[in-house]
């Protein structure tokens, strides 16, 4: 099992199920929890920075995209801030080298081998032309029928900590792939001082603060279970969990799932 815990590791502690012990079950029932249904959900990556002036149309356009694909269209988004634009100018507050190298590792499998921001993954796949295809990508994706079915919950755990689970199961037990969660935060804002987008306000919805994974399924099966210390700046009514499980060797992403529907984040 290869557990990773991104570059948040200074302010999150995160504790093995089978550390947490008897605890960790006796816990109340989830606050928040969501479960896939037979169509595929669309994993839809942004990769921004607070530095790109070309960013914020994506920025913008990555929150809208309910309201532009529709009330039918499953989309899960995750905006991943990335840092190599940290040294020209502005340095990202929500920029994760991590997010660097999952970047890195989705072209790696793509025609062209290219990184730039803003840069979007529909599935697994890159969309170079986002501007007007985006809607059309995701109404494909949502016609296939998911071949795994993922539950998400998130619930409040002890000293205020926030207990986070997720799990997979396929139909066919040969079926392979990797199980992620992430963390992310919507309505968040920043004014920029520097750089190339010096003296305007950004507005990120979908920013991932916590990403966890991947965790192998065996035999058609995953879990990733975690319990997390929130930073008191984070809003947790704004905090969502995402799940999703792509295939082995940087495929098509299998099925996504998020607490979107929660109104009240994972309070």
């Amino acid at each position: 099992m290869n557990i990773k815990c991104l570059s948040t590791a200074s302010i999150i502690s995160v504790l093995m199920l089978g550390q947490a012990g008897p605890a960790f079950a006796q816990l109340a029932a989830p606050r928040c929890e969501a479960k896939s249904g037979v169509k595929t959900a669309a994993l839809v990556e942004l990769y921004s920075s607070e530095g790109c002036s070309s960013c914020p149309p994506a920025d913008q356009r990555l929150s809208a995209l309910h309201r532009e694909a529709g009330a039918d269209a499953l989309i899960v988004p995750l905006a991943l801030h990335v840092t190599y634009w940290d040294q020209i100018g502005w340095a990202d507050r929500l920029a994760q080298k991590p997010f660097d190298a999952r970047q890195a590792e989705l072209l790696s499998y793509q025609p062209r081998h290219v990184a730039y921001t803003p840069q979007f993954f529909v599935s697994g796949s890159e969309l170079r032309g986002w501007d007007t295809q985006l809607p059309a990508a995701i109404r494909r994706i949502n016609a296939v029928t998911a071949p795994v079915n993922i539950s998400v919950s998130a619930a409040g755990g002890p000293d205020g900590k926030l207990q986070l689970a997720a799990d997979a199961s396929a139909a066919d037990g040969r079926t392979g792939g990797m199980l992620y969660l992430a963390l992310s935060e919507n309505a968040l804002s920043s004014t920029v001082l520097r750089g190339e987008n010096q003296g305007a306000t950004l507005h990120h919805d979908a920013a991932v603060r916590v990403w966890l994974g991947p965790v192998a399924l065996q035999q058609g099966h995953a879990s990733l279970h975690r319990e997390l210390s929130i930073p008191a700046g984070w809003r947790r009514d704004h905090l969502q969990v995402a799940a999703f499980v792509q295939q082995a060797g940087g495929g098509a992403i299998l099925q996504a799932v998020s607490t979107a529907q929660c109104e009240k984040g994972v309070l």
